[in-house]
């Protein structure tokens, strides 16, 4: 493996499974690859993504969560380790921010883990959700104190800013690329 490669979808299922992900973190896991890839096949030509990476990202973005469920580690911080270990370096920068995503820029370029981290957002589960139900979800599941519900809350300020980027880029309407997927 060449230093900072891209594990093909293969290499990542091989992964999943070397780190013995749960089922349910599997099926979460490729239903955000599933809406990343919906973004990412429609967005406006010369939009510069790399879609294998967006890939191999989504599917690895919770790689450590399940051991982090036991260690109590921050899987988005240990996961990002594990990648780094392994060589897949910019992997391992989108799995870092999947959960605490830092320099937005919001008339730069769109970037890949921004892709990754909004369809981490829309996620419940296994199920394609809004952003207001993913909220409501993480303060149930996460707001464990009235700082951590004040902080799940007010990023969800970040996410919308970061939807309306994302659809500024996209050749058809967001939700219209999500329909898409539902149908299939």
């Amino acid at each position: 493996m060449k230093p900072d490669s891209i594990p093909s979808l293969d290499e990542c299922r091989a992964l999943i499974y070397r780190y013995s992900m749960r089922p349910n973190i599997i099926e979460h896991s490729m239903r955000v690859m599933d809406v990343s890839l919906a973004i990412t096949d429609n967005l406006v030509p010369g939009t510069r993504i790399d879609r294998d990476l967006v890939a191999a990202a989504s599917l690895l973005h919770d790689i450590t969560k399940t051991r982090s469920l036991e260690t109590k580690e921050r899987h988005d911080v240990s996961g990002a380790r594990l990648l780094r270990e392994l060589g897949y370096l910019r992997v391992a920068d989108i799995v870092e921010q999947h959960v605490f995503f830092r320099d937005f820029s919001p008339g730069g370029a769109l970037e890949e883990r921004e892709i990754v981290y909004y369809a981490d957002k829309r996620v419940m589960h296994n199920a394609i959700v809004t952003v207001e139900e993913r909220v409501a979800d993480l303060v149930a599941r996460y707001g464990t104190t009235p700082e951590r519900t004040a902080l799940i809350i007010k990023n969800k300020d970040f996410i919308l800013a970061l939807e309306k980027k994302i659809c500024s880029f996209m050749a058809v309407d967001m939700e219209y690329a999500i329909d898409l997927l539902l149908k299939r």
